[in-house]
Protein backbone atom coordinates (compact mmCIF):
# COMPACT_ATOMS: atom_id res chain seq x y z
CA UNK A 1 0.00 0.00 0.00
CA UNK A 2 1.33 3.51 -0.24
CA UNK A 3 2.65 3.34 3.49
CA UNK A 4 5.34 1.07 1.75
CA UNK A 5 6.47 3.03 -0.62
CA UNK A 6 7.13 6.94 -1.85
CA UNK A 7 4.55 9.34 -0.94
CA UNK A 8 1.83 9.67 -3.51
CA UNK A 9 2.01 13.17 -5.15
CA UNK A 10 0.37 14.36 -7.53
CA UNK A 11 3.24 15.52 -10.24
CA UNK A 12 1.11 17.79 -11.90
CA UNK A 13 3.25 19.18 -14.94
CA UNK A 14 3.87 23.41 -14.97
CA UNK A 15 2.33 23.72 -18.15
CA UNK A 16 -1.14 21.75 -17.01
CA UNK A 17 -1.47 24.46 -13.66
CA UNK A 18 -2.93 27.15 -15.60
CA UNK A 19 -5.42 24.78 -17.12
CA UNK A 20 -8.12 24.15 -15.00
CA UNK A 21 -10.80 21.56 -16.59
CA UNK A 22 -7.20 19.61 -17.58
CA UNK A 23 -5.85 20.08 -14.10
CA UNK A 24 -9.23 18.30 -12.64
CA UNK A 25 -8.37 15.95 -15.60
CA UNK A 26 -5.13 15.02 -14.47
CA UNK A 27 -6.16 14.54 -10.47
CA UNK A 28 -9.05 12.20 -11.74
CA UNK A 29 -6.78 9.93 -14.00
CA UNK A 30 -4.23 9.79 -10.85
CA UNK A 31 -6.84 8.46 -8.47
CA UNK A 32 -7.76 6.14 -11.22
CA UNK A 33 -4.08 4.61 -11.49
CA UNK A 34 -4.11 4.39 -8.07
CA UNK A 35 -7.26 2.64 -7.61
CA UNK A 36 -6.09 0.18 -10.35
CA UNK A 37 -2.12 0.19 -8.84
CA UNK A 38 -4.42 -0.83 -5.29
CA UNK A 39 -2.47 2.25 -3.41
CA UNK A 40 -5.96 3.42 -2.90
CA UNK A 41 -8.78 1.57 -1.48
CA UNK A 42 -11.59 0.90 -4.11
CA UNK A 43 -15.22 -0.53 -3.58
CA UNK A 44 -14.71 -1.78 -7.27
CA UNK A 45 -12.82 -4.84 -8.60
CA UNK A 46 -10.09 -4.13 -11.04
CA UNK A 47 -11.71 -6.41 -13.70
CA UNK A 48 -12.84 -5.08 -17.45
CA UNK A 49 -11.45 -1.52 -18.72
CA UNK A 50 -13.13 0.55 -16.38
CA UNK A 51 -9.88 2.60 -14.91
CA UNK A 52 -8.03 2.18 -17.87
CA UNK A 53 -10.69 4.10 -19.44
CA UNK A 54 -10.48 6.70 -16.89
CA UNK A 55 -6.71 7.29 -16.93
CA UNK A 56 -6.15 6.63 -20.92
CA UNK A 57 -9.61 8.64 -22.37
CA UNK A 58 -8.41 12.27 -21.08
CA UNK A 59 -4.37 11.63 -22.82
CA UNK A 60 -6.27 10.45 -26.04
CA UNK A 61 -8.09 13.03 -26.66
CA UNK A 62 -5.92 16.07 -25.27
CA UNK A 63 -2.36 15.67 -26.25
CA UNK A 64 -1.10 17.89 -23.14
CA UNK A 65 -2.15 15.31 -20.55
CA UNK A 66 0.22 12.64 -22.39
CA UNK A 67 3.35 14.08 -20.85
CA UNK A 68 1.30 13.89 -17.43
CA UNK A 69 0.16 10.08 -17.80
CA UNK A 70 3.54 8.84 -18.10
CA UNK A 71 4.92 11.19 -15.39
CA UNK A 72 2.45 10.18 -13.15
CA UNK A 73 2.92 5.67 -14.07
CA UNK A 74 6.70 6.47 -14.01
CA UNK A 75 6.95 8.39 -10.49
CA UNK A 76 4.69 5.33 -9.14
CA UNK A 77 7.27 2.92 -10.67
CA UNK A 78 9.69 4.78 -8.50
CA UNK A 79 11.63 3.18 -5.29
CA UNK A 80 7.90 1.58 -5.10
CA UNK A 81 8.93 -1.36 -2.27
CA UNK A 82 5.09 -2.85 -2.93
CA UNK A 83 5.64 -5.98 -5.40
CA UNK A 84 1.88 -5.77 -6.39
CA UNK A 85 1.60 -2.28 -6.76
CA UNK A 86 4.78 -2.02 -8.93
CA UNK A 87 3.39 -5.19 -11.40
CA UNK A 88 0.28 -3.20 -11.92
CA UNK A 89 1.90 -0.27 -12.07
CA UNK A 90 3.85 -1.80 -14.84
CA UNK A 91 0.66 -3.46 -16.67
CA UNK A 92 -0.55 0.67 -16.91
CA UNK A 93 3.17 1.33 -18.75
CA UNK A 94 2.82 -1.39 -21.15
CA UNK A 95 -0.86 0.01 -21.94
CA UNK A 96 -0.05 3.40 -22.09
CA UNK A 97 3.12 2.71 -24.74
CA UNK A 98 0.64 0.70 -27.29
CA UNK A 99 -1.51 3.96 -26.99
CA UNK A 100 0.48 7.40 -27.77
CA UNK A 101 3.95 9.00 -26.97
CA UNK A 102 4.85 11.80 -25.23
CA UNK A 103 6.84 14.63 -26.05
CA UNK A 104 10.11 15.12 -27.59
CA UNK A 105 11.33 16.95 -24.23
CA UNK A 106 9.88 13.83 -22.27
CA UNK A 107 10.62 11.03 -25.00
CA UNK A 108 14.79 10.85 -24.31
CA UNK A 109 14.00 10.49 -20.13
CA UNK A 110 11.20 8.44 -21.01
CA UNK A 111 13.40 5.84 -23.38
CA UNK A 112 16.31 5.95 -20.57
CA UNK A 113 14.05 4.62 -17.55
CA UNK A 114 12.48 2.22 -19.29
CA UNK A 115 15.88 0.90 -20.34
CA UNK A 116 17.43 1.44 -17.18
CA UNK A 117 14.74 -0.75 -15.52
CA UNK A 118 15.13 -5.00 -15.06
CA UNK A 119 11.36 -5.58 -14.99
CA UNK A 120 10.56 -7.91 -18.40
CA UNK A 121 7.77 -5.54 -19.32
CA UNK A 122 10.30 -2.56 -19.49
CA UNK A 123 11.59 -3.61 -22.97
CA UNK A 124 8.57 -4.76 -24.02
CA UNK A 125 7.05 -1.47 -22.92
CA UNK A 126 9.91 0.33 -25.09
CA UNK A 127 9.18 -1.40 -28.27
CA UNK A 128 5.97 -0.74 -28.38
CA UNK A 129 6.39 2.72 -27.81
CA UNK A 130 8.99 2.88 -30.79
CA UNK A 131 6.48 1.11 -32.70
CA UNK A 132 3.81 3.73 -31.72
CA UNK A 133 5.97 6.53 -32.48
CA UNK A 134 6.29 4.67 -36.00
CA UNK A 135 2.43 3.66 -36.62
CA UNK A 136 0.78 6.98 -35.36
CA UNK A 137 -1.57 7.16 -31.73
CA UNK A 138 -4.93 5.37 -31.25
CA UNK A 139 -8.18 6.90 -31.13
CA UNK A 140 -9.73 4.63 -28.04
CA UNK A 141 -8.53 3.55 -24.54
CA UNK A 142 -7.38 0.03 -24.94
CA UNK A 143 -9.98 -3.16 -25.55
CA UNK A 144 -10.97 -5.22 -22.84
CA UNK A 145 -9.01 -7.97 -24.72
CA UNK A 146 -5.85 -5.83 -24.13
CA UNK A 147 -6.20 -4.79 -21.10
CA UNK A 148 -6.81 -8.69 -19.81
CA UNK A 149 -4.01 -10.48 -21.73
CA UNK A 150 -1.42 -7.53 -19.75
CA UNK A 151 -2.75 -8.68 -16.65
CA UNK A 152 -2.72 -12.18 -17.81
CA UNK A 153 1.22 -11.40 -18.00
CA UNK A 154 0.70 -11.98 -21.99
CA UNK A 155 1.84 -9.64 -24.03
CA UNK A 156 1.12 -11.24 -27.08
CA UNK A 157 -1.98 -11.72 -28.10
CA UNK A 158 -3.35 -14.23 -30.61
CA UNK A 159 -6.85 -13.28 -32.52
CA UNK A 160 -9.21 -16.28 -33.57
CA UNK A 161 -10.66 -15.53 -37.66
CA UNK A 162 -13.25 -17.21 -39.11
CA UNK A 163 -13.48 -17.99 -43.18
CA UNK A 164 -16.48 -18.73 -45.18
CA UNK A 165 -15.13 -22.34 -45.57
CA UNK A 166 -16.07 -23.04 -41.79
CA UNK A 167 -12.37 -22.95 -40.97
CA UNK A 168 -10.84 -20.29 -38.74
CA UNK A 169 -7.01 -19.94 -37.91
CA UNK A 170 -5.51 -17.68 -34.75
CA UNK A 171 -3.23 -14.53 -35.96
CA UNK A 172 -0.93 -12.59 -33.65
CA UNK A 173 -2.75 -8.47 -33.57
CA UNK A 174 -1.07 -6.15 -31.47
CA UNK A 175 -2.26 -2.58 -30.10
CA UNK A 176 -0.59 -1.37 -33.61
CA UNK A 177 -2.36 -3.55 -36.12
CA UNK A 178 -4.03 -1.63 -38.71
CA UNK A 179 -6.66 -3.51 -40.53
CA UNK A 180 -4.92 -3.57 -43.73
CA UNK A 181 -1.63 -5.66 -42.20
CA UNK A 182 -4.18 -7.89 -40.95
CA UNK A 183 -5.71 -8.16 -44.15
CA UNK A 184 -2.27 -8.46 -45.36
CA UNK A 185 -0.96 -11.41 -42.66
CA UNK A 186 -3.95 -13.40 -43.10
CA UNK A 187 -3.54 -13.47 -46.87
CA UNK A 188 -0.16 -14.29 -46.69
CA UNK A 189 -0.65 -17.36 -44.41
CA UNK A 190 -3.42 -18.44 -46.58
CA UNK A 191 -0.93 -17.98 -49.46
CA UNK A 192 -3.18 -15.83 -51.51
CA UNK A 193 -2.16 -13.93 -54.59
CA UNK A 194 -3.29 -10.81 -53.34
CA UNK A 195 -5.48 -8.99 -50.29
CA UNK A 196 -7.04 -6.60 -52.61
CA UNK A 197 -11.02 -6.46 -52.25
CA UNK A 198 -10.85 -8.36 -48.75
CA UNK A 199 -11.81 -7.41 -45.78
CA UNK A 200 -12.14 -8.18 -42.26
CA UNK A 201 -15.95 -8.02 -40.53
CA UNK A 202 -16.88 -8.02 -37.13
CA UNK A 203 -19.89 -9.83 -35.91
CA UNK A 204 -21.66 -8.54 -32.90
CA UNK A 205 -24.86 -8.36 -31.30
CA UNK A 206 -27.22 -8.70 -34.92
CA UNK A 207 -24.69 -6.83 -37.18
CA UNK A 208 -21.33 -7.91 -39.12
CA UNK A 209 -19.77 -5.00 -39.99
CA UNK A 210 -16.71 -4.12 -41.83
CA UNK A 211 -13.64 -2.71 -40.97
CA UNK A 212 -12.02 0.34 -42.16
CA UNK A 213 -8.61 -0.88 -43.33
CA UNK A 214 -6.75 2.43 -42.43
CA UNK A 215 -7.99 1.73 -38.88
CA UNK A 216 -6.19 -0.11 -35.87
CA UNK A 217 -7.74 -3.13 -35.24
CA UNK A 218 -8.77 -2.92 -31.52
CA UNK A 219 -9.79 0.97 -32.05
CA UNK A 220 -12.20 -0.46 -34.50
CA UNK A 221 -13.97 -3.14 -32.31
CA UNK A 222 -13.59 -0.41 -29.39
CA UNK A 223 -16.06 1.97 -30.71
CA UNK A 224 -18.35 -0.43 -32.00
CA UNK A 225 -18.93 -2.25 -28.69
CA UNK A 226 -19.20 1.04 -27.53
CA UNK A 227 -21.65 1.86 -30.05
CA UNK A 228 -24.12 -1.26 -29.59
CA UNK A 229 -23.68 -0.57 -25.61
CA UNK A 230 -25.09 2.80 -25.87
CA UNK A 231 -28.02 1.83 -28.43
CA UNK A 232 -28.96 -1.26 -25.84
CA UNK A 233 -30.10 -0.19 -22.56
CA UNK A 234 -29.21 -1.11 -19.61
CA UNK A 235 -31.48 -3.47 -18.17
CA UNK A 236 -31.82 -3.49 -14.22
CA UNK A 237 -28.40 -1.82 -13.88
CA UNK A 238 -26.28 -4.35 -15.23
CA UNK A 239 -24.90 -3.23 -18.85
CA UNK A 240 -24.76 -6.28 -21.21
CA UNK A 241 -21.37 -7.62 -22.54
CA UNK A 242 -21.24 -8.19 -25.99
CA UNK A 243 -18.90 -10.99 -27.61
CA UNK A 244 -17.53 -10.94 -31.25
CA UNK A 245 -16.51 -12.92 -33.57
CA UNK A 246 -13.86 -11.59 -36.86
CA UNK A 247 -14.29 -12.93 -40.18
CA UNK A 248 -12.56 -12.59 -43.29
CA UNK A 249 -14.28 -12.94 -46.66
CA UNK A 250 -14.20 -11.23 -49.83
CA UNK A 251 -15.83 -7.36 -50.17
CA UNK A 252 -14.85 -6.02 -53.25
CA UNK A 253 -15.35 -8.69 -56.53
CA UNK A 254 -13.31 -5.82 -58.91
CA UNK A 255 -10.68 -8.40 -60.47
CA UNK A 256 -11.94 -11.70 -59.01
CA UNK A 257 -11.90 -14.37 -61.54
CA UNK A 258 -12.67 -17.79 -61.36
CA UNK A 259 -9.22 -19.95 -61.41
CA UNK A 260 -7.02 -17.11 -61.18
CA UNK A 261 -6.06 -17.92 -57.75
CA UNK A 262 -7.02 -21.38 -56.67
CA UNK A 263 -6.50 -20.82 -52.85
CA UNK A 264 -9.41 -17.56 -52.79
CA UNK A 265 -11.67 -19.94 -55.02
CA UNK A 266 -11.52 -22.76 -52.83
CA UNK A 267 -11.75 -21.14 -49.82
CA UNK A 268 -13.96 -17.49 -50.32
CA UNK A 269 -15.25 -17.42 -53.48
CA UNK A 270 -17.02 -21.04 -53.46
CA UNK A 271 -18.74 -20.63 -50.13
CA UNK A 272 -19.76 -16.70 -50.43
CA UNK A 273 -21.37 -17.76 -53.83
CA UNK A 274 -22.88 -20.71 -52.74
CA UNK A 275 -25.41 -18.84 -50.71
CA UNK A 276 -26.90 -16.68 -53.01
CA UNK A 277 -27.51 -19.34 -55.88
CA UNK A 278 -29.44 -21.34 -53.72
CA UNK A 279 -31.48 -18.08 -51.79
CA UNK A 280 -32.62 -17.48 -55.71
CA UNK A 281 -30.95 -14.28 -56.35
CA UNK A 282 -29.59 -14.80 -60.23
CA UNK A 283 -31.07 -15.11 -62.94
CA UNK A 284 -30.15 -19.11 -63.48
CA UNK A 285 -32.09 -21.58 -66.13
CA UNK A 286 -32.92 -25.06 -65.46
CA UNK A 287 -29.75 -26.85 -67.48
CA UNK A 288 -27.58 -24.63 -65.55
CA UNK A 289 -29.33 -25.23 -61.97
CA UNK A 290 -29.31 -28.75 -62.16
CA UNK A 291 -24.97 -29.00 -63.37
CA UNK A 292 -24.49 -26.64 -60.39
CA UNK A 293 -26.46 -28.69 -58.31
CA UNK A 294 -24.48 -31.72 -59.49
CA UNK A 295 -21.44 -29.91 -58.86
CA UNK A 296 -22.31 -28.61 -55.24
CA UNK A 297 -23.45 -32.40 -54.60
CA UNK A 298 -19.53 -33.38 -55.55
CA UNK A 299 -17.63 -30.83 -53.36
CA UNK A 300 -19.69 -32.26 -50.05
CA UNK A 301 -19.66 -35.83 -51.04
CA UNK A 302 -16.90 -36.20 -53.70
CA UNK A 303 -17.20 -39.94 -55.64
CA UNK A 304 -19.91 -41.03 -52.85
CA UNK A 305 -22.95 -42.15 -54.41
CA UNK A 306 -24.78 -43.28 -51.95
CA UNK A 307 -26.17 -39.75 -50.59
CA UNK A 308 -27.78 -39.42 -53.94
CA UNK A 309 -30.97 -41.22 -52.89
CA UNK A 310 -31.69 -38.35 -50.14
CA UNK A 311 -31.50 -35.64 -53.28
CA UNK A 312 -35.24 -34.54 -53.08
CA UNK A 313 -34.56 -34.57 -48.89
CA UNK A 314 -31.97 -31.82 -49.86
CA UNK A 315 -32.75 -29.54 -52.85
CA UNK A 316 -32.83 -26.55 -50.75
CA UNK A 317 -29.33 -26.94 -50.19
CA UNK A 318 -28.73 -27.28 -54.08
CA UNK A 319 -31.28 -25.94 -56.14
CA UNK A 320 -31.96 -22.28 -56.36
CA UNK A 321 -35.36 -21.81 -54.23
CA UNK A 322 -37.03 -19.78 -56.63
CA UNK A 323 -36.44 -22.65 -59.24
CA UNK A 324 -37.46 -25.73 -56.64
CA UNK A 325 -41.22 -25.72 -57.54
CA UNK A 326 -40.77 -25.88 -61.37
CA UNK A 327 -40.80 -29.50 -61.07
CA UNK A 328 -41.01 -32.77 -58.88
CA UNK A 329 -38.35 -33.62 -56.50
CA UNK A 330 -37.52 -37.40 -58.09
CA UNK A 331 -37.16 -35.42 -61.69
CA UNK A 332 -34.78 -32.65 -60.29
CA UNK A 333 -33.04 -35.92 -59.10
CA UNK A 334 -33.28 -37.51 -62.13
CA UNK A 335 -31.32 -34.76 -63.60
CA UNK A 336 -28.62 -33.85 -60.87
CA UNK A 337 -27.66 -37.61 -60.81
CA UNK A 338 -27.36 -37.21 -64.92
CA UNK A 339 -25.26 -34.07 -64.75
CA UNK A 340 -23.05 -36.05 -61.64
CA UNK A 341 -22.05 -38.77 -63.68
CA UNK A 342 -20.66 -36.83 -66.44
CA UNK A 343 -18.22 -35.26 -63.93
CA UNK A 344 -17.38 -38.92 -62.73
CA UNK A 345 -13.38 -38.54 -61.45
CA UNK A 346 -13.88 -34.44 -61.37
CA UNK A 347 -12.14 -33.70 -57.54
CA UNK A 348 -14.54 -31.69 -54.99
CA UNK A 349 -11.65 -29.06 -55.50
CA UNK A 350 -12.08 -28.92 -59.06
CA UNK A 351 -16.02 -28.92 -58.83
CA UNK A 352 -15.55 -25.77 -56.77
CA UNK A 353 -13.53 -24.33 -59.13
CA UNK A 354 -16.34 -25.35 -62.18
CA UNK A 355 -19.14 -24.16 -59.96
CA UNK A 356 -17.67 -20.32 -60.24
CA UNK A 357 -16.68 -20.35 -63.99
CA UNK A 358 -20.39 -20.96 -64.57
CA UNK A 359 -21.28 -18.41 -62.15
CA UNK A 360 -19.01 -15.93 -63.60
CA UNK A 361 -20.76 -15.58 -67.00
CA UNK A 362 -23.63 -14.09 -64.94
CA UNK A 363 -23.57 -10.69 -64.76
CA UNK A 364 -24.76 -10.72 -60.98
CA UNK A 365 -21.30 -12.62 -60.03
CA UNK A 366 -19.61 -11.26 -57.07
CA UNK A 367 -23.28 -9.17 -56.08
CA UNK A 368 -24.18 -8.65 -52.89
CA UNK A 369 -27.83 -8.78 -53.21
CA UNK A 370 -30.07 -6.73 -50.58
CA UNK A 371 -34.09 -6.92 -50.61
CA UNK A 372 -35.55 -3.68 -49.64
CA UNK A 373 -38.78 -2.12 -50.15
CA UNK A 374 -39.16 1.05 -52.21
CA UNK A 375 -41.90 3.89 -53.25
CA UNK A 376 -40.47 6.55 -54.96
CA UNK A 377 -39.81 5.35 -58.67
CA UNK A 378 -43.79 4.61 -59.68
CA UNK A 379 -41.88 2.57 -63.22
CA UNK A 380 -40.30 -0.09 -60.63
CA UNK A 381 -42.00 -2.53 -58.33
CA UNK A 382 -42.67 -1.69 -54.59
CA UNK A 383 -40.27 -4.83 -53.58
CA UNK A 384 -36.58 -5.13 -55.27
CA UNK A 385 -33.91 -6.97 -55.22
CA UNK A 386 -30.63 -4.46 -55.20
CA UNK A 387 -27.52 -6.33 -56.14
CA UNK A 388 -23.76 -3.92 -55.81
CA UNK A 389 -21.38 -5.30 -57.83
CA UNK A 390 -18.63 -4.17 -60.14
CA UNK A 391 -20.70 -2.71 -62.71
CA UNK A 392 -22.75 -0.62 -60.43
CA UNK A 393 -25.85 -0.35 -58.53
CA UNK A 394 -28.15 -3.03 -60.10
CA UNK A 395 -32.20 -3.08 -59.51
CA UNK A 396 -33.55 -6.38 -60.22
CA UNK A 397 -37.16 -7.62 -60.37
CA UNK A 398 -37.50 -10.03 -57.01
CA UNK A 399 -39.69 -12.34 -59.16
CA UNK A 400 -38.74 -12.68 -62.83
CA UNK A 401 -34.82 -12.06 -61.78
CA UNK A 402 -34.32 -9.56 -64.60
CA UNK A 403 -32.27 -6.61 -63.98
CA UNK A 404 -34.61 -3.72 -64.48
CA UNK A 405 -31.31 -0.98 -64.65
CA UNK A 406 -28.08 -0.59 -63.82
CA UNK A 407 -26.75 2.65 -62.46
CA UNK A 408 -22.63 2.56 -63.22
CA UNK A 409 -21.04 3.81 -59.51
CA UNK A 410 -19.96 7.32 -62.19
CA UNK A 411 -23.71 8.19 -62.48
CA UNK A 412 -24.41 7.80 -58.54
CA UNK A 413 -23.25 11.41 -56.81
CA UNK A 414 -24.55 11.26 -53.40
CA UNK A 415 -26.03 8.60 -51.27
CA UNK A 416 -26.76 7.79 -47.02
CA UNK A 417 -27.80 5.23 -44.94
CA UNK A 418 -29.39 5.15 -41.78
CA UNK A 419 -31.21 2.39 -39.64
CA UNK A 420 -34.30 2.00 -41.48
CA UNK A 421 -33.25 3.06 -44.92
CA UNK A 422 -30.91 3.50 -47.72
CA UNK A 423 -30.89 6.48 -50.39
CA UNK A 424 -29.50 7.29 -53.37
CA UNK A 425 -29.40 10.09 -55.89
CA UNK A 426 -28.31 9.12 -60.02
CA UNK A 427 -26.70 11.74 -62.14
CA UNK A 428 -27.20 15.32 -61.01
CA UNK A 429 -27.80 16.36 -57.39
CA UNK A 430 -30.61 19.12 -58.28
CA UNK A 431 -32.19 17.19 -61.83
CA UNK A 432 -30.99 13.73 -60.85
CA UNK A 433 -33.74 10.72 -59.80
CA UNK A 434 -33.62 9.61 -56.12
CA UNK A 435 -33.85 6.12 -54.69
CA UNK A 436 -35.19 5.44 -51.74
CA UNK A 437 -35.28 1.85 -49.63
CA UNK A 438 -36.40 0.82 -46.61
CA UNK A 439 -33.79 -1.81 -45.22
CA UNK A 440 -32.29 -2.71 -42.38
CA UNK A 441 -29.04 -3.43 -44.22
CA UNK A 442 -28.73 0.87 -45.40
CA UNK A 443 -25.03 0.87 -43.82
CA UNK A 444 -23.92 -2.31 -45.49
CA UNK A 445 -25.12 -0.71 -48.66
CA UNK A 446 -24.14 2.68 -48.07
CA UNK A 447 -20.29 1.29 -47.05
CA UNK A 448 -20.28 -0.87 -50.09
CA UNK A 449 -20.93 1.60 -52.12
CA UNK A 450 -18.60 4.20 -50.89
CA UNK A 451 -15.42 0.75 -50.92
CA UNK A 452 -16.07 0.46 -54.61
CA UNK A 453 -16.13 4.02 -55.58
CA UNK A 454 -13.11 4.83 -53.43
CA UNK A 455 -11.26 1.77 -55.04
CA UNK A 456 -12.31 2.90 -58.62
CA UNK A 457 -10.68 6.45 -57.72
CA UNK A 458 -8.01 4.75 -56.61
CA UNK A 459 -7.28 2.98 -59.81
CA UNK A 460 -8.23 6.11 -61.79
CA UNK A 461 -5.25 7.67 -60.13
CA UNK A 462 -3.13 5.04 -60.15
CA UNK A 463 -3.57 4.73 -64.08
CA UNK A 464 -2.79 8.89 -64.41
CA UNK A 465 0.05 8.71 -62.41
CA UNK A 466 1.41 6.08 -64.73
CA UNK A 467 0.77 8.09 -67.86
CA UNK A 468 2.07 11.19 -66.27
CA UNK A 469 5.55 9.62 -65.54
Amino acid sequence: MATQQEPIKQPLLKKLLSKEELAEEACFAFTAILKYMGDLPSKRPRLGNEYTDHIFDGPLKHEILRDEIYCQIMKQLTDNRNRLSEERGWELMWLAAGLFTCSQNLLKELTAFLRSRRHPIAQDSLQRLQKTLRNGQRKYPPHQVEVEAIQHKTTQIFHKVYFPDDTDEAFEVDSSTRAKDFCQNISQRLSLRSSEGFSLFVKIADKVISVPEGDFFFDFVRHLTDWIRKARPTRDGITPQFSYQVFFMKKLWTNTVPGKDRNADLIFHFHQELPKLVRGYHKCTKEEAVKLAALVYRVRFGESKQELQAIPQMLRELIPNDLVKIQSSNDWKRAVVQAYNQDAGMSPEDAKITFLKIVYRWPTFGSAFFEVKQTTDPNYPEMLLIAINKHGVSLIHPQTKEILVTHPFTRISNWSSGNTYFHMTIGNLVRGSKLLCETSLGYKMDDLLTSYISLMLTNMNKQRSIRVK
